[in-house]
């Protein structure tokens, strides 16, 4: 076997080597005279030898049992031009994720060159799958990382070992204005191209700026069958690519890579529908070198404008009545520069409808974005004489958590409806509308939502039915103040000794390995529980039992999902009484949410981005382990991310106690829980009171106390 060159590793991987914060990275480094000296980088960001660092930590006891993940990492680190590595690993991974468990399992013990030889054969006609991996043929060095990847595969199956060699691609792509889209937001953009009875999704998709293939995939789970997409980037693309061939085995997939304004891959396709999420803030697209591009029917897109020309990149490939879904800046709406193009897409029919979204949706994160729906017009049709205008973010200001489930409602059900009756359609007042064109074609051509329907409508509103529902909230916020107050009855809590307990703790991997806990989350076929037992397959009506989402755990509600909100054809876990949830991901600035499954829950199946863990009760209390899982110190030493968090369950730490002093710690836990919901019962109830009178009393239809009707 080659011997490798040692990797280099950052201050931020050392903490996630020893599961730690990196603020206890940098206090090791000031403290110990002994710890690895930096073997390269800078003076700010030094870097040290991974075999240091790790005989180091072993020699403390701070080094965690690697994850198949963990070796992963480390040989990509380890070898030369490992970000080309990363990329050239893909076609390996989706010939093991063909393979079955067993066969999978015994690939990584075979000796290098058969190992190689493996490679060779399974990935020498793959060109075509995976964009960027043609003329490559695997050296004997490339035998180390291949056998992690494998074990990987194995161990956390296809679709986590994907992410392992992302994270590699990623470091080296650099800032490009794109961003990848959330699971939520590319669901909700893929239902706005089925038609208004729910149904009948395009077969046929395109995204020429598909990313690593977020949009493609949640087309492929709404029914599409054919998907195409395009990136710039041979990372991106050779990353859609895999992850297409992963999650939609039977689909037709055809994934380029180039400029898709500059050098169209797809030239004289035309697709029934278009889903895009163009690169942001991007100047040089293309304007001196296009100005007289057959695209630009709508007017030639200003150097500024550079959304504008993704617009009609996307129309120009749709047939006549086919339909597009692109994620815009706000600002395109109401530029001055982009009007005169705005103008002649609500003349000629081409715009449907404007969303705007709540902040955080997608990534800029401090902006709300909007969600442009447009349609090919079809010649024999008689233009349409409004455009559907929602603003989601209105809707969901009431609510201090993205709430996907709302915004989905919100949008759906105005544009469902409006698709079936566009000129009996009403809409809600100050959230949906249908706004005549006439009204569009002002000077400015403003296409902001919240310019035309936020106001609600003085004649609307109903005096008798609006005092009644400020009547029944007030009665809400009445009992939910007073939950609140029985529940802080009890403020008192003895101290510790002299200095907080110190306990002796075990990983999740150590618990589940002793068969104290299993793991269970929902997640693609190709993936398997951490603790290596497969999930349970699916009963046979799925429809008929909800899902339990991470919104409804933060917001400790009932399940409200439906089929819509899991993975099609996935094998789906079922959620137990005394069963521990815990939130896989959250923002930056939020807390993770733990919580335990309540009698009445028992049954509904388990939603993505939620971890499951099922604890032996003979040995550990539910509400002691959810406390302890859901602790700060616990979450920010087990997660990775920047804007948005992941927690790596294995990584989280419990205390080893007795049974009984475990009982006394879930007491307390359950006694925190329920003061939280108490607290945010109070809380939403006196939100809904001063939302009703505050809109009552500026809108003329209630009085202040103490007026006279007369």
């Amino acid at each position: 076997m080659n011997q490798q060159a040692s990797a280099l590793v950052t201050a931020a991987d050392i903490s996630r080597l020893a599961g730690v914060t990196r603020a206890t990275v940098s206090n090791w480094r000031r403290r110990h005279a002994d710890f690895p000296a930096p073997a390269g980088g800078t003076d700010t960001s030094p870097t040290y030898d991974v075999d240091a660092v790790r005989a180091w930590l072993s020699a403390r006891g701070q080094l965690p049992e690697d994850t198949p993940a963990d070796e992963l990492r480390t040989a990509l680190r380890a070898h030369p031009g490992d970000a080309d590595l990363a990329l050239h690993l893909l076609p390996a991974v989706l010939a093991a994720a063909r393979l079955d468990r067993r066969n999978r399992e015994a690939l990584p013990e075979l000796r290098d060159d058969a190992l190689l030889r493996w490679a060779r054969a399974v990935t020498a006609d793959k060109a075509d799958d995976v964009p960027g991996f043609a003329g490559l043929a695997y050296g004997a060095d490339a035998a180390g990382p291949l056998r992690a990847l494998l074990r990987s595969v194995a161990a956390d199956g296809a679709e986590a070992t994907t992410d392992v060699l992302a994270e590699r691609l990623l470091e080296d792509a650099g800032g490009t204005g794109t961003y990848r889209t959330p699971r939520p937001l590319a669901d909700l953009m893929a239902r706005l191209l089925i038609n208004s009875t729910g149904d009948d999704f395009p077969a046929s998709v395109l995204d020429p700026a598909c990313g690593t293939g977020s949009l493609l995939a949640a087309a492929a789970s709404a029914g599409a069958t054919e998907l195409r997409g395009q990136d710039i980037l041979v990372a991106q693309a050779a990353q859609a690519a895999a992850r297409l061939r992963l999650s939609a085995p039977e689909a037709v997939i055809s994934v380029r890579t180039g400029d898709s304004l500059r050098s169209d891959a797809f030239k004289g396709l035309t697709t029934a529908a278009v889903l895009c999420n163009p690169p942001y803030g991007v100047r040089d697209w293309g304007h001196q070198d296009l100005a007289y591009d057959q695209r630009w029917a709508y007017g030639v897109p200003p150097k500024g404008e550079p959304e504008l020309a993704w617009v009609q990149h996307s129309l120009a490939h749709l047939a006549p009545g086919g339909r597009a879904v692109l994620l815009m800046p706000p600002a395109v709406a109401e530029r001055t520069a982009g009007r005169r193009i705005r103008a002649q897409l609500v003349r000629d029919g081409a715009l449907r409808a404007v969303v705007s979204l709540p902040q955080g949706a997608a990534t800029p994160l401090h902006i709300g974005l909007h969600v442009w729906v447009l349609e090919r017009p079809d010649p024999q049709a008689e233009p349409p004489g409004t455009v559907l205008l929602v603003d989601a973010a209105a809707a969901a200001a009431e609510n201090r958590d993205l709430d996907w489930t709302a915004v989905h409602n919100t949008v759906l059900s105005a544009w469902r409806p409006y698709l079936a009756d566009r000129d009996g359609f009403t809409g809600v007042p100050g959230i949906t509308g249908a706004v005549p064109i006439t009204d569009l074609l002002t000077e400015a051509v403003d296409l902001t939502p919240a310019r035309h329907i936020r106001t609600a409508s003085r004649q609307a509103l109903r005096p008798a039915l609006l005092a009644r529902q400020a009547s029944e909230s007030y009665g809400r916020l009445r009992r939910a103040a007073q939950d609140l107050t029985d529940l802080s009855a009890d403020g008192d809590w003895p101290p510790a000794d002299d200095r907080p307990r110190d306990w002796r703790t075990a990983t999740v991997a150590d618990l589940l390995r002793g068969g104290a806990l299993t793991l269970l989350r929902t997640a693609p076929a190709s993936r398997r529980t951490r603790s290596v037992e497969p999930l349970p397959q699916p009963e046979p009506e799925r429809s008929g039992r909800p899902t339990l989402t991470a919104t409804d755990v933060v917001k400790n509600r009932p399940a409200s999902g439906t089929k819509a909100d899991l993975p099609a054809d996935a094998p789906l876990p079922s959620i137990q009484e005394s069963d521990v949830l815990l939130t896989e991901t959250l923002r930056v600035g939020h807390s993770t949410v733990a919580r335990v499954v309540e009698p009445d829950e028992s049954g509904c199946f388990l939603g993505p981005h939620l971890l499951l863990f099922r604890p032996d009760q003979r040995r550990l209390d539910p509400w002691f382990l959810a406390g302890f899982l859901a602790a700060e110190q616990n979450v920010n030493a087990a997660a990775t991310g920047t804007s948005i968090v992941r927690v790596d369950p294995r990584r989280l730490r419990v205390p080893l106690l007795p049974l009984a002093e475990q009982q006394r710690y879930g007491a307390a836990f359950r006694h925190l829980h329920e003061l939280r919901t108490a607290a945010r019962r109070a809380d939403q109830a006196a939100e809904d009171v001063t939302r009703l009178l505050g809109t009552g009393l500026t809108g003329g239809a209630l009085l202040p106390n103490g007026h006279g009707s007369a």
